[in-house]
C-alpha cells in the first residue's frame, strides 16, 4: 500500500530557508542602522578636520620668493631674509630684475625684491592676480628685511585683478562648480539606475553631461554675473574636461567602492581638493603636503587652468591641461580593466541592484525618462545654486552701508565731521556720531558698529580707529583700509585698537565658520542619509530619540576635532558643546520638513538655505556688509549665521549674543516639528480608508 510523505517532511527545509531569509533582512537591517550614523559621520568628520588642519592658521611655508640684484648685495639679503624664519621662505637669487619679474609672471614665485644697486630702497613686485590672499603674506616677509636695511620700499603689482573680478573669486567657485558637477552624480546614477553607468553608456552621457555644465558655469559667471569678460571658447573647454576627467575618475571609483564612491570622491575633490587649489589661500601658507597635492589634484588643475586664461594670457595653461586630460585617460582605462576582471570572475553578474529606488517622496518613476531626468536634475540644480548664490554674493566686495561710529570732542563736533566724511565717503559707510570713546568702544564690542573713528583731540592729537579683528578680518580690513586714506587727507597719524585680536590658532578667522558648518552639515546629513538607508527609523516617535543622541554625540565629536586634535580651540567644552547639541538638532528636524515633501531632492532646498545662502549670510568668510543687501536680513534668521555667531561670541566676546542664537535655533525647530506633525497627520488621514457615511437606523437593526 503506498504511503504519502507527512507535510513534516518537508517543513525543516521551508523552516531553515525562512530562517535564513529573516537573518539576511537582519544584516540589512542593521547594515543600514550603521550607514545612517557611519556615512554622515564620514563625511563631516574629514570635512571639518581636513579644513582646519589645512587653513585654520596660516603662515608661510617654503614661499617661493626670488630676489634680483648684484651678486652679493642679493646673497646677503637672501641669508638675513632666510634667517628671519628659515621655514618660511625658499629664496632663489636671480641676476635681472627682468628675470625675477618673469618667474613672478610664470606663478613660479609668489613675490619678487628687487634690489637697487647704487642705494638700500627696494621695488617688490607681487601678482595679485596670481592669488590675492598670497600678497599681504609677501609683502609683509619682504618689506621689514628691507627697512631693517634703512631703505624705502616700493611695491607693484604686475598682474592686478580686473575690475569686475577685485577679489579674484570667480575661478575658485568656477572650479568648485566644475568638481561638484563631476563627482556628485556618479554614486546617485549607481544607486538609483545603474544601468546608466555601463562603459558604453555612461561615456557619451558623461560627455553631454560635461558641455551641458560647462555651458552652465559660463553663462552664470559671464553673461549673467558679468564676474568673467571673454575666453568664451576657453572657458568652455578647460570646463568640459575638468568636468570629463573628475566624472571619469568618480566612475573608476564607483566601480571599486560602490556607494562609498561618493566619500572617497569628496575626500580628494573637495576635502584635500580646495585647500590644496592655491585659490582661496596659498599653498605655500598650509602645511608642505598642499603644495604636493597641488600639482595633481584636479580642482588644483581646474583653477590654475581658469586663472591661467582669466589673467594671465593662458601662460602655462597647458601642464594643467595634461593633468585632467591623462587623470581622464587612465581612469577610463582602468575602469575597462575593472570590468573585465569583474566579467571574468563572474561571468553572470548582472546590474548592481537599487538602492534608492526614487530621489523623490513619491514611488519610483515608472517612466524611464521622467527618472533620468529627475537624475540629471538634482546635480544640475546643485551646482546652479552654488554658483550663482556663493559667486554672486562675494565675487565683488566692497563696503555698502557699513555702520561706523565717529567720535569728537562734543556730539555736535562728531556730526559735523559725519556730514563731511558723508560727502566723500558717500555710500560706503553709515557713520554714526557718538558721544564719547567709551560708548564707541561698546557700539564695537557688542558689533552693533564694525568700528569707531576717533578724531584728534586736545588731549591726544592723533586719531585712532577702533576695531575687532574677531568680528570679521574682512569688515576690518576694508575700515583700515579706508580711513588710514581719510587720516592721511587729514594730515593727522592713525593708531588703530583692536578690542578682540584672533587666537594665533585661528588667525584667519575661520574657526567659527568651520565648527558652525559641521553642525549645520551633521544635522541635515543624518536626515538625508538615514530617508534613504534606513527609513523605519523617520518615524516620529523613533527619530526624535535617535536625533538627541546623534546631536550629543556629534557636537562632541565637532568640539573634539576642533580642540584637542586640530588644536584650533582651547577649553569652553561646555558652551561650544551645549550649543552645538541646539544647532544640530534643530536642523536635521528642519531637513526633515523637506524630506518628508520632496525626498532626496529635498537636498537641493536643504543645502540651498543651510549652506549656499547661510554661508555668505553668515559673515564668516566675508562680512555682510560688503556683500547685496539681502545678506543682511538673512543674517538675522538663517540657522548658519546663528551658529557662526554663537561660536564667535563664545570664543571672543564672553557668549553676550548666545541667548539670542539659541532662540533662533529654537524656532527652526519648534516649527519644523510642527510641520513635520502637520505633515505626518494629513498623509495618516489620506491613508485611513474613508467612514461610513450613513448609520444604520434602529429600525434596519430591528429588521436585521
Amino acid at each position: 500500500m503506498p504511503t504519502t510523505a507527512s507535510p513534516d517532511a518537508e517543513s525543516p527545509p521551508e523552516g531553515n530557508a525562512v530562517a535564513e531569509a529573516a537573518a539576511r533582512a537582519r544584516k540589512e537591517q542593521i547594515g543600514r542602522y550603521v550607514a545612517m550614523i557611519l556615512l554622515p559621520f564620514l563625511m563631516v568628520g574629514m570635512m571639518i578636520t581636513g579644513y582646519l588642519v589645512a587653513m585654520h592658521a596660516p603662515a608661510p611655508n617654503n614661499m617661493p620668493v626670488a630676489v634680483a640684484g648684484q651678486t652679493q648685495q642679493a646673497e646677503q639679503f637672501a641669508a638675513a631674509l632666510e634667517a628671519s624664519d628659515p621655514s618660511a621662505v625658499d629664496v632663489r637669487i636671480v641676476a635681472t630684475d627682468e628675470e625675477a619679474r618673469q618667474l613672478l609672471l610664470d606663478r613660479e614665485v609668489s613675490g619678487v625684491v628687487s634690489l637697487h644697486a647704487t642705494d638700500p630702497n627696494a621695488t617688490v613686485y607681487t601678482a595679485s592676480a596670481a592669488g590675492a590672499a598670497q600678497v599681504s603674506t609677501v609683502t609683509g616677509l619682504l618689506a621689514p628685511q628691507v627697512l631693517a636695511q634703512g631703505g624705502d620700499l616700493t611695491v607693484e603689482d604686475l598682474a592686478p585683478l580686473p575690475a569686475h573680478d577685485p577679489a579674484g573669486l570667480a575661478a575658485m567657485f568656477m572650479a568648485t562648480a566644475l568638481m561638484l558637477a563631476g563627482y556628485m552624480p556618479l554614486s546617485i546614477t549607481l544607486s538609483n539606475s545603474p544601468e546608466l553607468l555601463r562603459f558604453r553608456r555612461v561615456v557619451p552621457l558623461l560627455a553631454g553631461w560635461s558641455a551641458l555644465i560647462a555651458a552652465l558655469v559660463w553663462l552664470v559667471a559671464g553673461p549673467i554675473l558679468g564676474a568673467v569678460e571673454g575666453h568664451t571658447a576657453a572657458i568652455l573647454g578647460i570646463s568640459w574636461l575638468a568636468v570629463f576627467a573628475v566624472g571619469s575618475v568618480q566612475l573608476l571609483l564607483t566601480r571599486i567602492f560602490g556607494p562609498l564612491a561618493v566619500l572617497v570622491g569628496m575626500l580628494f575633490v573637495m576635502v584635500l581638493g580646495v585647500p590644496a587649489s592655491n585659490m582661496g589661500m596659498s599653498v605655500f601658507t598650509m602645511p608642505s603636503i598642499y603644495a604636493t597635492l597641488h600639482s595633481f589634484l584636479p580642482t588644483a588643475a581646474a583653477g590654475e587652468a581658469l586663472r591661467s586664461v582669466l589673467y594671465f594670457g593662458g601662460d602655462g595653461l597647458g601642464s594643467h591641461l595634461l593633468v585632467l586630460a591623462l587623470g581622464a585617460a587612465i581612469a577610463l582605462l582602468a575602469t575597462l580593466g575593472v570590468d573585465a576582471l569583474k566579467r571574468r570572475r563572474n561571468p553572470e553578474a548582472g546590474t548592481p541592484e537599487i538602492s534608492m529606488a526614487s530621489l523623490t517622496a513619491r514611488p519610483r518613476p515608472a517612466s524611464n525618462k521622467v527618472r533620468y531626468a529627475t537624475l540629471a536634475f538634482f546635480p544640475f540644480a546643485m551646482v546652479t545654486l552654488m554658483l550663482s548664490v556663493m559667486l554672486g554674493s562675494m565675487y565683488q566686495p566692497a563696503p555698502r552701508d557699513m555702520p561706523v561710529s565717529v567720535v569728537a570732542a562734543t556730539t555736535e563736533q562728531a556730526e559735523q565731521a559725519v556730514a563731511g566724511l558723508e560727502q566723500n565717503l558717500g555710500g560706503l559707510f553709515d557713520l554714526q556720531a557718538v558721544g564719547s570713546v567709551d560708548e564707541a568702544r561698546s557700539l564695537v564690542q557688542d558689533r552693533t558698529v564694525t568700528a569707531a573713528y576717533v578724531l584728534p583731540s586736545a588731549e591726544s592729537p592723533t586719531a585712532t580707529l577702533i576695531t575687532s579683528q574677531a568680528a570679521g578680518t574682512s569688515q576690518q580690513q576694508a575700515v583700515q583700509s579706508v580711513f588710514k586714506q581719510v587720516s592721511a587727507g587729514q594730515h593727522v597719524q592713525l593708531t588703530t585698537e583692536d578690542l578682540a585680536p584672533l587666537a594665533d590658532s585661528d588667525s584667519s578667522g575661520t574657526v567659527s565658520m568651520y565648527l558652525a558648518m559641521g553642525w549645520i552639515m551633521s544635522g541635515f546629513m543624518i536626515i538625508v542619509v538615514g530617508s534613504s538607508a534606513a527609513p523605519a527609523v523617520m518615524k516620529l516617535r523613533t527619530l526624535v530619540p535617535v536625533l538627541a543622541g546623534w546631536s550629543v554625540f556629534m557636537s562632541a565629536v565637532i568640539w573634539l576635532i576642533a580642540g584637542p586634535l586640530v588644536g584650533t580651540i582651547d577649553g569652553h567644552l561646555w558652551q561650544l558643546f551645549g550649543t552645538g547639541i541646539i544647532a544640530i538638532f534643530s536642523t536635521a528636524l528642519f531637513t526633515t520638513v523637506l524630506v518628508r515633501l520632496l525626498g532626496l531632492l529635498a537636498v537641493i532646498p536643504a543645502v540651498g538655505v543651510l549652506m549656499f545662502l547661510g554661508i555668505p549670510a553668515s559673515g564668516a568668510a566675508m562680512s555682510i556688509y560688503m556683500e547685496p543687501g539681502i545678506f543682511r536680513v538673512l543674517h538675522d534668521v538663517l540657522p548658519m549665521p546663528a551658529a557662526v555667531e554663537s561660536v564667535r561670541s563664545i570664543l571672543y566676546f564672553g557668549a553676550d549674543t548666545v541667548g539670542s542664537q539659541l532662540m533662533t535655533f529654537g524656532i527652526w525647530g519648534a516649527i519644523s516639528l510642527l510641520c513635520v506633525l502637520l505633515i505626518d497627520k494629513a498623509r495618516a488621514d489620506k491613508a485611513r480608508p474613508p467612514e461610513a457615511t450613513e448609520r444604520p437606523s434602529d429600525s434596519e437593526f430591528a429588521t436585521a
